[in-house]
């Protein structure tokens, strides 16, 4: 039986959403960032939906916390991420040595379905789950 879900703290809900989007903003503001993709063939396509995937997972969690249904927080939390995504390629456009990338923007939206919905798929395997 799935149980009156209970909203959290906004804290600890956002708190981490925020350092996470700083996080990506001072890494995509570096022109040689010291944290480099894998050297294999579409290794940054996989590193940039492994980061999204992250993101996906603690908006969808932050969302879902706030007291928002299934459905609107996965909506939300992908939607979010991936208008992040977007503007952080702009933003790359304009750091010497790097660019704005269509494929890297698509990778950060299909990461982010992926940890939204693995963030869904872990809560709703608990007994007892507390979302709706």
């Amino acid at each position: 039986m799935i149980r009156e879900h209970r909203v959290g703290h906004p804290l600890s809900l956002w708190l981490p959403c925020v350092v996470y989007f700083a996080a990506i903003f001072w890494i995509s503001s570096q022109s040689y960032p010291i944290v480099s993709p894998p050297s294999f063939p579409g290794g940054d396509k996989l590193a940039h939906g492994a980061a999204y995937a992250l993101l996906g997972l603690l908006l969808c969690r932050a969302y879902a916390g706030s007291g928002l249904g299934r459905a609107a927080a996965f909506a939300l939390a992908v939607i979010t991420a991936s208008l992040y995504g977007a503007s952080d390629e702009w933003h790359q456009s304009f750091v010497p040595h790097r660019s704005m990338d269509a494929l890297d923007w698509l990778s950060d939206t299909v990461g982010a379905t992926l940890g939204a919905a693995a963030w869904l798929s872990l809560r709703l395997r608990r007994p007892q789950a507390s979302i709706r």
